[in-house]
């Protein structure tokens, strides 16, 4: 199945397009993966990932949980079987001292990693999608852009 070798755009305008794309998507995923999100506030990221999440967790037959965004705590780990999460928020991280202190860069290859508002490190991981959620000129369009750096 192929989601996205370089580069592809998908129009997630609709919560149920976003909710289809995340299952496709988290059958490609693999543990040692690190997806980075941008995109302005509202733009779809933390949804993305709920719908990935809860995927996985049917896929599984694992009880669904709540997944919210970590914007406060900075960092939500959820566990799927023999599966860990990492999901990060860095929107309120200032400096380069206080990534260090959260522990991002420690074992990302025992982890599916998702770092919100990735900005501060996204030059310092090498292979990573990077997945650009954007507004359209009419404010309730939404797009996804998927690209990944092998």
């Amino acid at each position: 199945m192929l989601i996205a070798t370089r580069s592809s755009k998908v129009d997630i305008s609709k919560e149920s397009s976003t909710a289809k794309f995340a299952r496709k998507f988290s059958k490609v995923l693999k543990v040692g993966d690190v997806v980075l999100l941008h995109g302005e506030i509202g733009a779809g990221k933390t949804t993305f990932i709920r719908y990935l999440i809860n995927s996985l967790e049917k896929k599984n037959k694992v009880k669904l949980g709540e997944i919210t965004s970590p914007t406060f705590s900075i960092l939500n780990e959820y566990e799927i079987k023999n599966i860990t999460i990492r999901h990060y928020d860095l929107f309120r991280i200032k400096n380069s001292n206080e990534i260090k202190n959260i522990g991002i860069y420690e074992n990302m290859h025992d982890f599916i990693t998702f770092i919100e508002w990735p900005d501060k490190i996204q030059n310092k991981i090498k292979k990573k999608y990077n997945l650009y959620f954007k507004y359209n000129s009419k404010l309730n369009m939404r797009s996804l852009e998927v690209n990944k750096r092998i």
